[in-house]
């Protein structure tokens, strides 16, 4: 990044947003794509800049637990086809040791040229995850793989506030240890695709579904959504607790 601001005479050198955007973590989270920038100024100015989403042409937000039916169709608000989304999204390769999208496509801030595929923005999101989760030890656990993780995070983002995450990580460790169905409304909110704290009815624990942990023991076969990177990060390091 400090290279391209660079050589489109933004900042003075490359080394010089380097040294800014090591020392503020705020510049992990500059989106990937266009972003509309003054030249000639200085590198923490740059950074404001590229923080600022009011200088980003065509953003697409992706909010921590979206649907990929919801991030489909925040792409097709942006122009792109329905159709190319689709086949897009049984041709973009996935992550080692995973089988879904859901789940992989990692919630940020994007903007995509109008040169872009359908494939490559997909691509952008899943490189996202690849790279936020790098570091944390998905495949360490002896128990679960790495999928089985992500789909634990997916329903600790969709279960409750932060605060709680590694709480409800420890819940769900527990039932499965205990072989106790999950129970969690919230993949039965899945299925139905509704959200909030919507009342759930008898009927709706009774319906058909491998993504219905009150019919279904064990976890879902996939993740209900993709998590952000705190209910990630409570998925792999739950809360010690009965």
């Amino acid at each position: 990044v400090g290279q391209i601001l660079f050589e489109k005479d933004v900042t003075k050198s490359a080394l010089s947003y380097f040294r800014a955007a090591v020392a503020d973590p705020r510049s992990a989270q500059v989106a990937p794509g266009a972003h509309e920038l003054n030249t000639k100024i200085s590198a923490r100015q740059a950074l404001e800049q590229l923080l600022d989403p009011s200088r980003i042409p065509n953003l697409i937000k992706i909010f921590e637990g979206g649907w990929n039916t919801e991030i489909f169709k925040a792409l097709e608000q942006n122009g792109f086809e329905q159709a190319d989304i689709l086949k897009a999204a049984k041709e973009v390769q996935l992550p080692q040791g995973f089988t879904s999208l859901e789940g992989v496509l990692y919630p940020a801030q994007y903007s995509f040229t109008k040169e872009t595929t359908a494939k490559q923005a997909l691509e952008a999101m899943v490189n996202r995850f690849t790279l936020q989760v790098a570091n944390l030890g998905l495949s360490n656990d002896p128990k679960l793989k790495a999928q089985e993780l992500i789909t634990i995070a997916s329903i600790i983002q969709a279960e409750g506030d932060i605060k709680d995450f590694s709480k409800i990580s420890q819940v769900i460790r527990n039932r499965l240890r205990i072989g106790m169905p999950l129970q969690m409304d919230s993949t039965v909110h899945y299925v139905k695709k509704v959200r909030g704290s919507v009342f759930l009815s008898t009927q709706s624990t009774l319906l058909k579904s491998p993504f219905n942990t009150y019919r279904k023991y064990g976890l879902p076969p996939a993740p209900i959504g993709n998590p952000g990177l705190d209910a990630i990060k409570a998925a792999i390091n739950p809360a010690d607790g009965k």
